[in-house]
């Protein structure tokens, strides 16, 4: 069982950065996980009744500004507006000062139930179009809350009773974003301003500090930094370019990935990217999923669709054959690559993108064997996450949603074959009531990374309908045709998320075992350049990164480049280490390693990729070492 394994809290993963209808990214607060009160019922009506404070002062320093929105979000606020002139960083200031004000008025906020009509002539006397379509949208009784007698908006509440309750100095007005009405790019452009609100001082201290952290730790720049990946403009948006560096990194995980899967009997299929539209009908994506497919392309008179999943590629395989029931379980993997819309404003660096790899597979399985299969499959998800170090998660079992395809009977009976594997690992979960995928109920694991932020990773999806509608088969033990259960699952979800979320996991100062570049030889002098030389091809040879730096560069400056491309292990050799046949190393995870002979430096480098270790140990070439350097 995991270090950390407890009911999960409201998704920490769901940023504002990508909600549907923003349209600028860049300057918006990232998700944090900060303390406990984030959760609690006081902290959410502070912040609800802080947007209605924020839109009251925005609306009494620019009057021509419309209001439309202003929830709470998971660490604060925010309120969109359409005005007419873009607020600036003073806008911001002044709206913030203009706030403390109206904190310090003491002011009421009463909620008051009033008839369509009233509320209708009341919006038509401001002026307030928008106010106008979310009346339109709501179920009566009508409801609407007053701050002070100037002000007031439709809102469900709840709020603090008063202004006195909110803290002058607990809140700050972070950025401006736009955003789209109703979040559809052809309505409408706004300007959101967000902020964040909290009852102490020391509580914003804490979220600001976390705030600069994952900043720090931001997967774009550390992307640029260490020169890992890029998404150029010129071929579209959403899709990643990965740069040699980065590349050695995915193959480290692909491999391990493989590696893995080979181990727990799966087998790997290789699928196309396109197929016949009609492949899509049949699978339901096209009624379910077509917003988020990108258009058809016209082949031969057929319409052909890039491929929004890989799981329809998997059901012909099987249906290739007729298969027996001595062949089930049936594990299948890939690594495939999909294509799915996604609007411009809420693609963000390699969290979210328009072409991606997912580490999707398939197991074709006898109803009696689903528990040991999920089981299974739990397993290997442990598994392989704790090799990157991901140890702590929190669980969601989701159940069926509204749109969705299938029988009553057979969902209770999918759901209860994910509950009873939960059980047998012995984890903790939560109910997420409709939150299942349209053709069966999940498991969703959301991983905690080293500054304690939530991401939606792993899924485990049940399966009754898509063997239903492909007619899949096989022959029972009695020569009947029966219909096999499917099991989707995904590990990492995407390779380019995961490496994203990964990244700042780490901090870009990834462990030995995976690092682009695990050891930089730094040659002091050009006369011991071809000892460093030999060196490099030795380690390449056994499979360790390694490279010379031939910049020719004072000793300092080569440590410090090295440092800030954060290598894990620096070589220094000089004449001393050239004459010994070694090098002096400088490990960033175990300080300075002395000098180590070129044979115990690959022993050590070999065993650490064996072992997929984070830093580099001589424990295990300590004999080499002394026989190397005790030799006349």
């Amino acid at each position: 069982m995991p270090a950390s394994v407890s009911a999960a809290v409201t998704g920490a993963d769901t940023a504002p950065a990508h909600e549907a209808g923003t349209i600028a990214t860049a300057a918006m607060p990232l998700a944090m996980a900060l303390p406990k009160t984030s959760e609690s019922p006081e902290l959410l009506r502070i912040r609800h009744s802080m947007s209605h404070v924020l839109a009251m002062a925005v609306q009494k320093l620019f009057p021509r500004a419309q209001v439309t929105i202003g929830p709470w979000t998971e660490n604060g606020f925010y309120y969109d507006f359409d005005a007419p002139d873009p607020f600036s960083e003073a806008d911001l200031k002044a709206i913030k000062k203009e706030m403390v004000r109206i904190i310090a008025k003491k002011l009421p906020l009463e909620r008051l139930e009033v008839s369509r009509q009233d509320a209708e002539d009341r919006i038509r006397g401001q002026n307030e179009p928008y106010k106008l379509e979310i009346l339109a949208g709501l179920q009566d009784p009508i409801t609407l809350y007053t701050l002070g007698e100037e002000w007031w908006d439709l809102c469900a509440g709840p709020h603090v009773a008063n202004t006195s309750e909110l803290n002058a100095k607990a809140f700050e007005l972070e950025s401006v974003a736009g955003a789209y009405w109703r979040g559809d790019e052809k309505k409408a452009q706004l300007q959101r301003i967000y902020g964040t609100a909290w009852q102490t001082p020391e509580q914003l201290a804490e979220y600001k500090r976390r705030k600069e952290e994952a900043l720090r730790r931001d997967h774009r720049r550390i992307g640029t930094d260490l020169d890992l990946f890029s998404i150029e403009d010129e071929a579209g948006a959403g899709l990643v370019f990965w740069h040699p560096r980065g590349a050695r990194m995915r193959l480290q995980i692909e491999d391990y990935w493989r590696s893995a899967h080979f181990e727990d009997g799966y087998e790997l299929l290789y699928t196309p990217h396109v197929a016949d539209i009609e492949l899509w009908k049949t699978s339901g994506h096209l009624d379910f999923y077509k917003e988020s497919m990108f258009g058809p392309m016209q082949v031969d008179e057929r319409e052909f669709q890039l491929k929004p999943m890989n799981c329809p590629f998997h059901v012909l395989t099987y249906a290739n054959r007729l298969r027996s029931y001595r062949e089930l379980p049936i594990r299948w993997a890939e690594l495939g690559t999909v294509y799915r819309y996604e609007r411009p404003g809420v693609m963000h660096g390699l969290m979210r993108v328009r072409g991606f790899t997912q580490d999707d597979a398939h197991v074709f399985c006898l109803p009696e064997q689903i528990g040991d299969e999920i089981l299974r499959v739990l397993n290997l998800t442990e598994r392989i996450l704790s090799t990157f170090d991901f140890r702590h998660y929190q669980i969601h079992l989701s159940t069926r949603p509204e749109s969705s395809i299938g029988e009553d009977a057979v969902w209770e009976l999918a759901t209860q074959g994910l509950i009873e594997a939960l059980d047998r690992k012995g984890w903790a979960y939560q109910i997420d009531a409709g939150g299942g995928a349209f053709y069966g109920p999940k498991i969703d694991l959301k991983i905690e990374d080293a500054i304690g932020r939530l991401w939606q990773c792993s899924t485990i999806q049940l399966d009754f309908n898509l063997p239903e509608r492909f007619d899949l088969e096989y022959v029972a033990a009695d020569g009947t045709r029966q219909r096999p259960i499917m099991i989707h699952r995904a590990i990492f979800g995407s390779l380019e998320r995961f490496f994203g979320i990964m990244t700042e996991n780490y901090a870009g100062d990834f462990p030995f075992w995976l690092a682009a570049e695990q050891i930089r030889l730094l040659p002091v002098t050009d006369d011991v350049r071809p000892w460093a030389e030999a060196l490099q091809t030795r380690l390449a040879a056994a499979g360790v990164r390694a490279s010379v730096d031939r910049s020719g560069d004072r000793l300092g400056k080569l440590i410090r480049t090295g440092e800030q491309q954060k290598i894990p292990v620096l070589a220094v050799i000089g004449e001393r280490e050239a004459e010994a046949g070694g090098a002096n190393l400088r490990s960033r995870r175990d300080g300075d390693l002395g000098l180590v002979p070129a044979d115990a430096l690959i022993q050590a480098a070999v065993a650490a990729n064996q072992a997929r270790a984070a830093g580099l140990s001589l424990k295990g070439a300590e004999s080499t070492a002394a026989a190397t350097l005790s030799a006349p």
